[in-house]
């Protein structure tokens, strides 16, 4: 069983999650709004919650919107902090290139994980120690290169 934090909620719908084991619990729109393909919105979901310092809650796309409509939460994953105390809106982008899509109130829209996170000390150094991948950036260890022994082509 996973671990349970307490979270106060003010809602006009309390999140909630459609499975046992579920990691995300379901966002609803509280309001009726038309995003055309291509286009952007911010919608509201009436949820405003305080979490206890240390925790973070991160707004998510739901699969089944994605695969279906081409819907998805533009700043995926859009971070709430512990201190903020305002409604959770969450911006959708519609990424059909044809069809706009309905949504209405009580339409689940994303999901919110809540997640442990750390605060970093930095330390300012002249020089990062060497690692195996080194500076590479995106893409810096090729296609498929689970499958490849390291230094053949590709890897």
């Amino acid at each position: 069983m996973s671990e349970v934090v307490e979270i106060e909620i003010v809602a006009d719908q309390v999140p909630a999650y459609a499975l046992p084991g579920d990691a995300g619990a379901d966002l609803r729109s509280n309001e009726t709004v038309t995003v055309g393909p291509g286009e952007r919105a911010v919608i509201g979901t009436g949820v405003s919650f305080v979490m206890p310092e240390g925790v973070a809650a991160f707004v998510m796309p739901r699969s089944g919107l994605a695969a279906k409509h081409g819907i998805t939460v533009l700043n995926a994953p859009g971070t709430v902090d512990s201190g903020y105390r305002g409604e959770v809106k969450v911006t959708l982008l519609n990424t059909d290139r044809d069809a706009a899509f309905e949504v209405r109130p009580g339409d689940r829209i994303a999901q919110v994980v809540f997640m442990r996170v750390a605060r970093a000390a930095f330390t300012s150094v002249d020089a990062l120690p060497e690692s195996v991948r080194g500076a590479g950036g995106f893409g810096s260890t090729g296609f498929g290169a689970q499958s490849r022994e390291p230094g053949t082509p590709g890897a």
